[in-house]
This record gives C-alpha cells, sequence and structure tokens, in this order.
C-alpha cells in the first residue's frame, strides 16, 4: 500500500473543493511576484480586488463610493488586541458595514454586505494552496486555506463563533 503524504492530502482536499464548486489557485500564482498578482506584498492576506468584486456584486443597490468605503473598512481593522479585531470583524460580517450618509437632514447609513448567508451561491468561493503569509517577521504557508469573497474563511470562521 501507497503511504499517504502530505501532498496526496493536500491535492485531494482541493479535488473534494473544486468538485463542490470552489475555484482553485496556487499561492505562487497570486503572489506579488506571481503570474496572476492579486496582492501587493506578502503581508496582505485579503485578496482585495476579489472583496470589491464580491461587494459589488452582493451590493448593486449601493453607491459605489459606499462599496469602497465598506472595503476599507474592512481592510484597516487593526487593533494590538486580537480579540478587539475578532469581535470588529464579526461585527460587520453579521451585522453588515455600515457607511452613514445623510439624506433630507437626516443621519442614515447604507448597509454594506460582505458574505451573502442567504444566497451562499452569490458568494465568491476559491481554494489557494502554498499561500505565503509573513506576519510579525514569521513566514507562514499554510498547505491550504480557502477564501470566501477574497477574505480568508479562518476570519469568517471566528467571526460565526
Amino acid at each position: 500500500m501507497k503511504p499517504i503524504t502530505e501532498n496526496i492530502i493536500e491535492t485531494s482536499a482541493i479535488e473534494i473543493l473544486q468538485s463542490q464548486g470552489w475555484e482553485y489557485a496556487n499561492g505562487k500564482e497570486l503572489s506579488p511576484e506571481g503570474l496572476f498578482c492579486e496582492r501587493e506584498n506578502f503581508h496582505q492576506i485579503i485578496l482585495i480586488q476579489r472583496l470589491r468584486q464580491s461587494v459589488s456584486i452582493l451590493n448593486t443597490h449601493i453607491p459605489a463610493d459606499a462599496q469602497e468605503a465598506a472595503v476599507q473598512k474592512v481592510l484597516r481593522i487593526y487593533s494590538p488586541e486580537l480579540l478587539h479585531n475578532n469581535e470588529e470583524f464579526h461585527r460587520m460580517l453579521i451585522e453588515k458595514v455600515k457607511i452613514p450618509y445623510q439624506q433630507n437632514g437626516y443621519e442614515r447609513s447604507h448597509e454594506v454586505t460582505l458574505v451573502d448567508f442567504e444566497n451562499v451561491a452569490k458568494n465568491q468561493f476559491l481554494v489557494v494552496n502554498q499561500y505565503t503569509i509573513i506576519e510579525n517577521n514569521q513566514n507562514k504557508r499554510p498547505d491550504v486555506l480557502l477564501f470566501v469573497n477574497g477574505i480568508p474563511s479562518y476570519w469568517i470562521w471566528f467571526a460565526i463563533l
């Protein structure tokens, strides 16, 4: 019997996800010097263009400047406290990203959706292998990383918990 290797498990996971409709990309292709270059640097974890595209698709009734403001709010979540970051992202994911505006002298807000939990098919699902991340001067490379609308799924996973 042939031994089960890490590579076999990685390949099998990707194939199973692809059979369920997930797109696939190799992490090197998405890297700053990769063929598709979807990241400016290895510190950038979110696939920003994919997030923008998904926000646009899910929020057609909201002005483009409000959509972009929502994307920027997500990208600017940063506190030295991890718990605070997780709570803030959870709020945006579940309660939507609130972008204020004035109408007839009253303050209102656009509610921008990041993930469509009701119509799951409207979301973009991407499986990536060997996705290099540099965080706190440490080089990390998960074998398989899942993205929903350009957002790494571990962020979504923690936000839902």
